[in-house]
């Protein structure tokens, strides 16, 4: 009969080999919608940090602080629309998009660390999002799936 590894492997190989050259698989597809999600979550996030761009937070000897988010919500409503550039570019198949997405996605990761004081659940849920595009962009990328 064979090896059942060797079965296995050519099996893979013959369902890889079915789908049309230069389609994406299903990961692409699920990686450039999460990308989507992260940049418009980024542009809303930005867009209230500029128009309500006072927070309050309470130090450790009790002062009150009040931060001003106005640059973080530009930087966050630039990253956004960057993003959402980067998805649009993975769904058209466009060669750049994969480390750019890698690039800019880590960055954003970064960047909500920034917001970690004032909304820890909220860039827990982004960093975490970003630690998924990162992992499928770049250990789960199949070399079908190169443009």
């Amino acid at each position: 009969m064979g090896d059942p590894r060797t079965q296995a492997t050519m099996m893979q190989r013959e369902a890889a080999s079915t789908r049309p050259t230069g389609t994406q698989s299903g990961w692409v597809y699920f990686v450039g919608i999460l990308l989507f999600m992260i940049g418009c979550f980024n542009i809303l996030w930005g867009l209230g940090a500029i128009f309500r761009d006072e927070v309050l937070t309470r130090s450790a000897s009790g002062d009150l602080v009040v931060w001003d988010t106005t640059a973080w919500g530009w930087f966050h409503l630039l990253m956004g629309i960057i993003i959402l550039c980067t998805a649009l570019g993975l769904f058209g198949g466009a060669g750049w998009a994969r480390w750019t997405a890698v690039f800019f996605v880590a960055v954003n990761a970064l960047a909500q660390i920034g917001w970690m004081t004032w909304y820890p659940l909220w860039s827990i849920l982004i960093i975490t999002l970003d630690i998924v595009v990162i992992y499928q962009l770049t250990a789960r990328w199949n070399s079908e799936d190169t443009y």
